[in-house]
């Protein structure tokens, strides 16, 4: 249940959903004004593009943006937005060649590549001299509302369990990439909307990755009571508004 992935994980399954369960288009904007002071002149490589949300708002002010993605239905919709510069790939051999892209991005993705030395080995090769590696990365790190505290059966999994995409490891990995740390820190807090039963939704229809392995005793021991305290709540179709954050850590090459 809390083993390391050893493949990439393919976001297939959710694709039809991805972007209404993500924050939508608002979600690809506000990462826009995070990534923008870190991003060098030049072409941006999304990899793990997903339905190109980002790219897209990055595409919107002016950017070129190009998408790799495991999924290919992901990677369809991506294409959707931004055209054919999208291609389905992995993050560890990526269909690019040697330096020949300005920054590489990876936006919640790195937990779910099965070999996070890999990929940065493959974004250090394909960006050129001088060109950044950006990640949003690891377990989020939102305010505690009475959403979180009915989720709380659900954090032995969801929030403690072990991640691959710790500063420590993306620090070791950028280096064995001949990678030099130019910022390790956090995403600014943006604001999100739940009500409690849009939440119960998602978790009853696994749209989140941390439950995708699940087996039917997890599920019980941990799932079923989160459902459970959400559901139970006061006013459960109201929203609730907290706000969340993410580590960002960025590379130069």
């Amino acid at each position: 249940m809390t083993n390391l992935p050893t493949e990439s994980v393919s976001f297939d399954r959710v694709a039809h959903r991805y972007d209404e369960t993500r924050g939508g288009a608002k979600r690809g904007a506000e990462m826009v004004a995070d990534l923008a002071p870190w991003l060098v002149p030049g072409a941006i490589l999304e990899v793990g593009v997903g339905t190109g949300l980002i790219s897209a708002a990055l595409a919107d002010a002016g950017r070129t943006a190009l998408g790799v993605d495991i999924s290919p239905l992901m990677a369809a919709r991506a294409r959707a937005r931004l055209g054919p510069r999208v291609a389905v790939g992995d993050a560890r051999a990526l269909p690019v060649h040697d330096a020949c892209v300005d920054n590489v991005l990876f936006v919640w993705a790195l937990h779910v590549v099965g070999d996070i030395p890999a990929a940065l080995a493959e974004a250090g090769r394909v960006i050129r001299e001088g060109g950044h590696v950006i990640a949003f990365h690891g377990g989020p790190d939102a305010e505690r509302s009475d959403l979180s505290d009915a989720m709380a059966p659900l954090n032995g999994i969801r929030l403690n369990r072990a991640r691959p995409d710790t500063d420590v490891a993306l620090a070791s990995a950028g280096e064995r990439a001949g990678l030099t740390m130019r910022h390790n820190g956090w995403t600014t807090a943006w604001p999100i909307d739940q009500s409690p039963n849009q939440v119960a939704e998602q978790i009853a229809s696994r749209v989140w990755s941390y439950l995708w392995r699940l087996d039917d005793d997890a599920w019980q021991a941990h799932a079923v009571p989160a459902l459970e305290n959400l559901r139970a709540l006061p006013e459960p179709d109201r929203p609730r508004r907290y706000h969340q954050r993410h580590r960002v850590t960025v590379f130069t090459r």
